[in-house]
């Protein structure tokens, strides 16, 4: 995958360091290392990785890489794998409740590590892309009170998130609804739409103008998390 962005959470800062420069040797892109719980979760939403490298045991914090693990299964789609120096079998079963998709031992080689990332990557996206269903239609359907308004995609100029809400604009009004941006992320024509920030998605067609760390959309200026950008320059 092309500019691969790797996350890592691990609680051990010289470890963690340690990663961090093999990985960049490796010509990945890596992300400011995370060492709890609630670091890795804004990392994952800020950052969007392609693919977590996950500590189990996150020193003496409430929550654990498990747990980081079951958010990932239950709001994200993106594969991680899990560090530990303990392969004991209570860990293991621990670990396999998550489903990751890599298990490393600790201390482990640059060879090892390398392999464990290509191909829990390989195995992950060609499974998605394989069971992905074809873009077939250009337009989605919106509830507002008890109608249903079809959308098409050109219509659509960008989607806001805030929590639990996700406000839809259209060149007409304002859409919001409760759901999650990933939700609606799945249902756009990937092609013409393009995640920009944690709590942006823009349809590429409708960008007026690209300004440092902004986009300009109609009289909406947008940001662009620098984790994005890149990717934005290339789409347009």
């Amino acid at each position: 995958m092309k500019e691969t962005r790797i996350g890592i959470v691990e609680d051990e800062i010289i470890i963690a360091d340690s990663i961090r420069s093999v990985l960049l040797r490796m010509n990945y892109r890596v992300a400011e290392p995370c060492i709890s719980y609630d670091e890795a979760i804004n990392m994952l939403q800020a950052d969007a990785p392609h693919l977590l490298l996950l500590d189990i045991n996150l020193g003496e914090t409430s929550k654990s890489g498990i747990e980081v693990g079951r958010y990932i299964r239950e709001n994200m789609d993106l594969p991680f794998i899990f560090l530990t120096a303990n392969s004991d079998i209570k860990t293991v079963e621990l670990a396999k409740t998550v489903n990751p998709n890599a298990f490393l031992v600790k201390p482990f080689a640059q060879d090892e590590l390398h392999a464990a990332i290509e191909i829990a990557m390989h195995n992950f996206y060609s499974h998605k892309a394989s069971t992905q269903p074809k873009q077939d239609k250009d337009f989605l359907f919106i509830k507002d009170g008890t109608e249903l308004h079809k959308i098409n995609f050109n219509d659509i100029l960008f989607l806001e998130s805030d929590h639990v809400y996700v406000s839809v604009y259209t060149t007409t009004r304002r859409y919001l609804i409760r759901t999650s941006l990933q939700n609606y992320i799945e249902q756009l024509d990937k092609n013409l739409f393009l995640r920009i920030h944690r709590g942006y998605v823009v349809n590429l067609s409708k960008i007026e103008k690209v300004q440092g760390s902004h986009v300009t959309i109609g009289d909406k200026l947008l940001p662009i998390s620098k984790s994005y950008k890149d990717e934005l320059l290339s789409r347009l």
